[in-house]
């Protein structure tokens, strides 16, 4: 079969000709419909975030349909629609048993641990399928699996309130889909943070009010627009440090600020002025429950989330236009969410 996979740190993933891989007890086969691509790709090709072995396959927002069953699989069936859980956790550890898979001792990725949906198939355990509803598409369950399932794990570490003022910096994937998601929470109000002039407008039109970075900083202009109060949660979602001191700035009093973008880089924090005078809290995020994806599918059953607007560009499995792809990512230059489709 076909897998667009990193062979070299730090060059272009390459098309290459893999075998076709066989489901060992417990797991399933999954013909990939959809496949997106997510800025953590970038980190990956670029070794700034580690990946298990080389070559690797990349891609863990994945979705489309059984293709084989191993042995011991159950309650499942051949051409059933499913997207998968990428984080494969092994339920016992002390971990697991407190709920708190994603950071299974034993725990390993979908697309950086063992090979992900950049391919025509891939394979996972079992239980880490989701069942696609029927109105939801492939390409729409794919990143309803990383960017939606991220942004709905940050609004609830946040404690997100009905009535509450919300902030999203940064107006990628992620950022779209927190929109929408903090809207079915109850948000009084929701502001979108970009310098992306389209991304903007997008946001606007779910119902976001834009703050352009262009007009001022961010967090005197959320002030200005709520009477100098700041917001209740704001959600970071670019990973830069400039942006992340403009979200922690923003926060009103017992205001918590999300932190979901990837950054390797610190950012400076008033610890008086900004945390201590105001009891606000700086909240890290990683990853996502299996129990969380299972609410967006029927949020999105429901029509309360709808991702197929926000999925900018779709692709083939075409090492060139991927490549191309995540390029623009690492120049923050990307679209709302690219998804490959084979």
């Amino acid at each position: 079969m076909k897998a667009v996979q990193i062979v070299e740190l730090g060059q272009a993933l390459q098309l290459r000709e893999v075998p076709l891989p066989e489901p060992a007890n417990d797991e399933i086969r999954i013909c990939v419909e959809a496949a997106g691509i997510c800025h953590s790709d970038v980190h990956y090709r670029a070794g700034t975030a580690s990946i298990a072995h080389r070559p690797l396959t990349p891609g863990h927002e994945v979705a489309g349909r059984i293709d084989k069953l191993g042995s011991g699989v159950d309650g499942l069936a051949l051409g059933q629609r499913v997207a998968l859980h990428y984080l494969v956790s092994c339920g016992h550890c002390d971990y697991c048993a407190r709920g708190l898979e994603q950071f299974c001792r034993r725990g390993q990725m979908i697309g950086k641990h063992r090979d992900g949906g950049y391919a025509e198939y891939v394979v996972a355990p079992a239980r880490n399928a989701i069942a696609v509803a029927d109105s939801v598409s492939a390409a729409a369950a794919a990143i309803m699996m990383c960017s939606s399932a991220t942004a709905f794990h940050a609004l609830r570490k946040a404690r997100i309130q009905p009535g509450e003022r919300v902030a999203v910096f940064g107006i990628g994937g992620l950022g779209m889909s927190a929109i929408q998601l903090a809207r079915i929470c109850g948000a009084r109000e929701v502001f979108a943070v970009d310098i992306d002039a389209a991304k903007l407008a997008l946001a606007s039109e779910r119902g976001a009010i834009a703050i352009d970075p262009a007009q001022g900083l961010p967090a005197a202009q959320l002030r200005a627009a709520t009477h100098g109060m700041g917001v209740d949660v704001a959600l970071e979602c670019a990973g830069l440090p400039q942006v992340q001191e403009q979200a922690l700035a923003s926060l009103a009093v017992q205001g918590r600020l999300a932190l979901a973008g990837i950054c390797g880089a610190p950012f400076a924090v008033d610890s008086f002025g900004a945390v201590i005078n105001r009891e606000a809290e700086i909240i890290g995020v990683s990853d996502h429950l299996r129990g969380e994806l299972v609410t967006l599918m029927d949020f999105c059953r429901h029509g309360s989330l709808e991702l197929d607007s926000v999925i900018a560009q779709r692709v083939p499995l075409d090492a060139a236009a991927i490549n191309a792809r995540l390029d623009e990512l690492g120049r923050f230059r990307g679209h709302t969410r690219s998804v490959i489709e084979p």
